[in-house]
């Protein structure tokens, strides 16, 4: 009896054995193990997703360059023809901040007719702003004393500019408010070539 007793106990140890051995596992510590590493994978996994996604949002998001801004009110312009000079402030969304800046000016002009138009307050020649000088009913530039018409057109014929001042796309909405799409130019080009 002791003999069996004793071949039981044998049996019992090498059925445990082979149990806990790592090269004849049980067929539910395979699927347990299994089953383990794919839901240790999801939750890694999903923590690493949503951080990579915070942390590139910024280089997701569209940019808004060339959209039309607000710029004034259309009571506010004189149906003379006279330009006045308006300040663009634009809502900017830098990384994780927005903020309002102002990114422009323009002078806007609205015609007898009733027409508005809008011109980049920048000088195509050197980058200088230029004023409108009321007495002399034309654009100045300061940095090279060269003349634009009203409308923008080159004034002087000696002039250094390569071309009129810049003209921006212009919309009146709800018959009340002016809506401009402002851009600006590169100086020194004959042609109009957007700055990115």
């Amino acid at each position: 009896m002791v003999a069996q007793a004793s071949r039981m106990v044998a049996e019992e140890s090498r059925t445990m054995h082979q149990q806990h051995d790592p090269k004849n596992p049980a067929r539910r510590n395979f699927f347990a193990e299994g089953a383990s590493v794919v839901i240790g994978g999801i939750i890694g996994v999903v923590p690493v997703v949503a951080g990579a996604r915070v942390l590139l949002d910024p280089l997701r998001r569209k940019s808004k360059n060339g959209a039309a801004i607000r710029v004034a009110s259309l009571e506010a312009l004189p149906p003379d023809g006279v330009p006045r000079k308006f300040p663009v402030i634009s809502t900017r969304t830098d990384a994780w901040n927005k903020s309002t800046a102002p990114i422009g000016a323009v002078y806007l002009r609205r015609t007898p007719e009733g027409v508005v138009t809008a011109l980049n307050v920048v000088c195509p020649h050197a980058g200088c702003f230029v004023d409108f000088v009321m007495d002399k009913n034309c654009y100045l530039c300061p940095c090279h004393n060269s003349t634009f018409k009203t409308d923008g057109a080159i004034g002087d014929a000696k002039s250094p500019s390569a071309r009129a001042l810049d003209s921006l796309e212009v919309e009146v909405r709800g018959g009340k408010d002016v809506w401009v799409k402002f851009q600006n130019f590169q100086a020194g080009h004959a042609e109009k070539i957007p700055c990115t």
